[in-house]
């Protein structure tokens, strides 16, 4: 298994690779900051170490760059609840943070690497069971949230409106998406999605718009882009917040005018989609820092629909934990497991910052890795994840009650004041620190 470590604490780096030199099956290459790791990192390498808080180039935006193509590993001095969620979102398995026991991260790694060998060894079969997001069963359960965005969505799909879906990382845009399009008048005609996100920018413009033979090096035959690919269906516009400013304008113009020219064309190409657009980021504060256009944004979202995270839809969990184990199941030809009670309660109550792709994802993972025929809340791995965080924020939050309830001499009002809260909200947070006054 091949390992990349990006860490800028020479102290760290240095033990890590004192510490793992004793593994023979482990071939550890280290790397001081991310840009020196993303001008080496290819497909030889199966997992990512790395840290948050480093110079030029943060962990959070180098593990969106890394975009899921490596099994990933947080290790952080300065965790936050919120970077942890962001880790999560974005795919990492395991955080840790400074100071941790080295055993536990190799703990972690064989966990990983037994993933990775058993994916390799055992050939999936065609499943008797769809998917989440297969076309014909898109939804696993059911929840009053759930009913509700499908009510919306169902109002808007045989429509030619266009529709921004707005909610977290791995809520199920996409789902929705393809929802929309197979209920739509369009429905027989193609859906065809990109990843503004997945695609680097100089190769964004012609995959969207095609070019013609000649346009640049590599241009040795034409090539029609997604407008004319999706021409009478859908086209799924994702992570549209990531779309470069400068090709925005081209969209926008492309949107109002429904023709493209293609890069070394001068031929207008008409076209006529039906736009789907979603986002994870706040696009009005885009707005207001000029990394998006508003004028491309009214235009996108003449139907705006936000989607509930996964917590807020608890009845759905159970049912679409118990879909993707009888579909890892079978696409492994793994014995027969079911959830034990206590791993149940586990699931329904976990926070899911990943939202349904985290929690397919932690199915997965137990699925392969439990033994027996029942999979415990030990096989979830689920109470590290973030746990330290929240310790750490917990401690942070009960030391700073307590030293304003002591400067306010216990006045409850006035230490209500200061901290920003209710005093309802105040008295609950006493409680459960079991502060004295």
């Amino acid at each position: 298994m091949k390992i990349a470590i990006v860490e800028d604490d020479i102290n760290m780096r240095k033990s890590l690779e004192f510490f793992f030199s004793d593994q023979k099956d482990l071939d550890v290459v280290t790397f001081r900051n991310p840009k020196d790791a993303l001008s080496s990192l290819d497909s030889s390498f199966d997992l990512v170490i790395t840290d948050l808080n480093m110079p030029q180039m943060n962990g959070l935006e180098f593990l969106k760059q890394l975009n899921g193509k490596y099994e990933m590993i947080v290790i952080t001095g300065n965790a936050t609840l919120n970077s942890a969620i962001d880790s999560i979102r974005l795919g990492v398995k395991d955080f840790f943070q400074k100071p941790f026991e080295p055993e536990l991260l190799l703990e972690a790694i064989y966990r990983t690497k037994k993933i990775q060998e058993f994916q390799k060894t055992h050939t999936k079969t065609t499943s008797k069971h769809a998917t989440h997001n297969d076309k014909k069963i898109p939804f696993v359960g059911t929840s009053k949230a759930l009913e509700s965005i499908k009510a919306q969505v169902l109002k808007v799909a045989k429509t030619d409106s266009s529709v921004l879906l707005m909610g977290a990382s791995g809520v199920g845009k996409e789902v929705f998406a393809r929802f929309i399009h197979e209920n739509s008048n369009r429905a027989k005609k193609p859906f065809v999605a990109i990843n503004m996100a997945a695609i680097p920018e100089h190769l964004l413009e012609s995959e969207l718009f095609g070019y013609e033979k000649g346009a640049f090096t590599d241009a040795i035959a034409p090539k029609p882009g997604l407008f004319e690919v999706a021409s009478g269906g859908t086209l799924f516009l994702d992570e549209i917040g990531e779309m470069p400013i400068m090709l925005q304008a081209k969209l926008l113009r492309a949107i109002q005018e429904k023709e493209v020219t293609r890069l070394g064309g001068s031929k207008p190409i008409s076209f006529d989609v039906r736009f789907v657009s979603a986002t994870n980021a706040n696009l009005q504060d885009k707005i207001a820092k000029k990394e998006f256009r508003e004028d491309l944004f009214y235009r996108l979202q003449t139907i705006p629909v936000f989607i509930s995270p996964l917590k807020d839809r608890q009845e759905e969990i159970l049912p679409i934990a118990n879909h993707q184990l009888e579909t890892i199941i079978a696409q492994y030809n793994l014995p027969s497991k079911r959830f034990s009670k206590d791993s149940e309660d586990m699931l329904v109550n976990y926070e899911w910052y990943g939202n349904v792709r985290e929690l397919l994802s932690v199915v997965e993972r137990a699925a392969i890795l439990s033994d027996g025929e029942e999979i415990m809340p030990s096989d979830l791995f689920l109470e590290s994840r973030t746990s330290k965080a929240k310790q750490k924020i917990q401690t942070l939050e009960k030391e700073l009650l307590q030293e304003v309830l002591q400067d306010c001499d216990n006045n409850l009002q006035k230490a209500s004041e200061i901290l920003g809260m209710t005093q309802e909200v105040l008295s609950d947070k006493i409680t459960k620190y079991n502060l004295k006054l």
